[in-house]
């Protein structure tokens, strides 16, 4: 990078600026994609994992954004079919009395008929009414003294670190751009007349400094946007609001569900979600949604969010789920964009617009903010788009149809093949190879999860994974599914790619400590024990 001219210089390689790095390289531009931690660590990897429309942005108005999501929904399951899969939704319809209101049956009935209608229908099936049975059989623990039907539409879900991290692969492998994990931005440096010419980086893995000559720089840095405007403007930046949101993992046993349900939370007006894991025979539920005035490097889940979750799910099933149960969390937090100037926040963070806004400082660096990672690529394609004015012979996008690495025409014949190819694609060929060679990298390394070995040797070679914490939480969801478990077997993990990453004995312990402080942390700040 320190040798070479860019045309752009994107920082933040969280899902947006991956994809504004696709974007551009994909027109022809010289791309650079660089972050201060590893790809998707931020809000990337810890979203509630699901690709879809918002049906409770309908209740708000916001019309056009649950259309665009949808439209871009249905972009994803064409573009990367291996990592973006359809998914049921299970509406289920409590009444104390055994008769469910007219009104409440006709509002769902409404909003649905509205969802499909602004793009819904695209997926292929569209919503319908469902009888108590089939709901308690797609989910056996709702309340059965209450529960009187349901209504079930279709939506979509993905690995979200995995879709980031293979749009920044695509955007390097297919189309040239230069990426790097672990690179951070220190400073923008500028000519006589007030344009970006540099950027200042620094590899925090060694400490080292250089500057890129650029042309011109995107800011897709999420939650962290105001370092950026205030690197770029010289004073303090307020144009973002955080939101924490917070999910917990349990075991499918005890939570039973072959579709995602979304349950009413008694007396807050929000719902959360609650989402069968695929890879695994674990549970999730989320989120939470509320302001957020820490550390932003660091959100945490919070006894009261633990106790905020678990209650919604036991007030609408039988399942009496307690700190016990839980076997993994995360918490993350949203970039929403902040009141304007002058004006206080009278809305709660769940009532902010997710609406994205591209903001051009007229000085080479252009500006993404807000947003939600369903609809990625049409914040990436409206960012370039503000790059104009910079790089006057600017194509047009290309991104709508553009297929993202690994589609192609293999696939899978056996449970393990069918594993990979959900995470890989095409590139499953790669790791069958790996496993070929030393058949013992195709042996699962965690009790109750599929993790093979060749996928952590993979993920160093060719997913520039640099330590424990990338393998298990974001390479792959280990330590979402059961942090216990994952901590316990962290060491085999730390081995198994230590020759790779040169790491003796010492450096093995280093990782693993490391690794399981953190999680410690986590689980105590949450009330619970590792």
């Amino acid at each position: 990078m320190a040798q070479t001219s860019y045309d752009v210089l994107v920082i933040g390689a969280g899902m947006t600026g991956a994809g504004v790095a696709l974007d551009a390289a994909s027109r022809g531009l010289k791309v650079a994609l660089v972050d201060r931690g590893d790809f998707a660590s931020g809000t990337s990897s810890k979203s509630s994992k699901m690709v879809h429309g918002g049906l409770r942005y309908l209740q708000q108005k916001e019309f056009r954004l649950v259309y665009e999501n949808l439209r871009e929904r249905q972009r994803l399951l064409d573009n990367a079919p291996y990592l973006v899969r359809p998914l049921p939704f299970l509406i289920p319809l409590f009444a104390k009395n055994g008769v469910v209101s007219k009104a409440l049956v006709k509002g769902y009935s409404t909003a649905l008929w509205i969802y499909d209608l602004s793009g819904g229908w695209r997926i292929g099936q569209r919503f319908r009414k469902v009888s108590r049975q089939e709901a308690l059989e797609h989910m056996p623990t709702l309340n059965v003294e209450h529960l009187v039907a349901g209504f079930l539409y279709m939506d979509a879900r993905g690995d979200d670190a995995r879709v980031a991290l293979t749009l920044a692969r695509t955007a390097s492998i297919d189309y040239g751009a230069d990426v790097a994990n672990y690179l951070r931005a220190e400073g923008i440096a500028y000519d006589d007349s007030g344009r970006a010419t540099t950027v200042r980086l620094g590899d925090t893995l060694s400490s080292t400094h250089f500057d890129v000559n650029v042309k011109c720089v995107v800011n897709a840095t999420g939650v962290w946007a105001d370092e950026i405007f205030a690197m770029a403007e010289h004073q303090t930046s307020h144009r973002i609001t955080p939101a924490k949101g917070v999910h917990l993992s349990v075991e499918r046993h005890r939570l039973p569900a072959d579709v995602a349900a979304v349950l009413s939370v008694p007396g807050d007006r929000r719902s959360v979600f609650v989402v069968p894991f695929e890879e695994a025979p674990f549970t999730f539920i989320g989120t939470t949604d509320t302001a957020y005035d820490g550390a932003l490097d660091s959100p945490r889940c919070t006894p009261e969010d633990l106790a905020y979750l678990l209650a919604a799910v036991n007030a609408s099933t039988s399942c009496n789920l307690t700190e016990q149960d839980v076997t993994g969390i995360w918490a993350g937090l949203r970039p929403l964009i902040a009141p304007e100037v002058g004006k206080q926040l009278r809305e709660r963070t769940a009532d902010l617009s997710r609406r994205h806004r591209v903001t051009d400082t007229h000085d080479g660096v252009v500006h993404i903010t807000g947003g939600k990672w369903t609809t990625y690529r049409q914040m990436a394609e409206d960012c370039v788009d503000a790059l104009g004015p910079y790089l006057p012979r600017l194509s047009r996008v290309r991104t709508k149809s553009l297929r993202l690495h690994g589609v192609g025409s293999w696939r899978p014949t056996s449970d393990l093949e069918r594993h990979l190819y959900g995470r890989y694609g095409q590139d499953t060929i790669r790791l069958l190879k790996l496993i070929e060679d030393d058949p013992t990298l195709g042996e699962p390394v965690f009790v109750n999860q599929p993790y093979v070995g060749a996928e952590f040797v993979f993920a160093v070679q060719e997913e520039m994974a640099v330590n424990l914490e990338d393998l298990l939480t974001r390479r792959t969801r280990a330590y979402l599914h059961d942090g216990r478990a994952t901590v316990a077997g962290a060491r085999v993990v730390a081995r198994l790619v230590a020759p790779m990453l040169n790491w003796d004995d010492s450096e093995v312990e280093r990782q693993v400590n490391r690794f399981t402080e953190s999680a410690r942390d986590e689980f105590s700040t949450a009330g619970l024990t590792l």
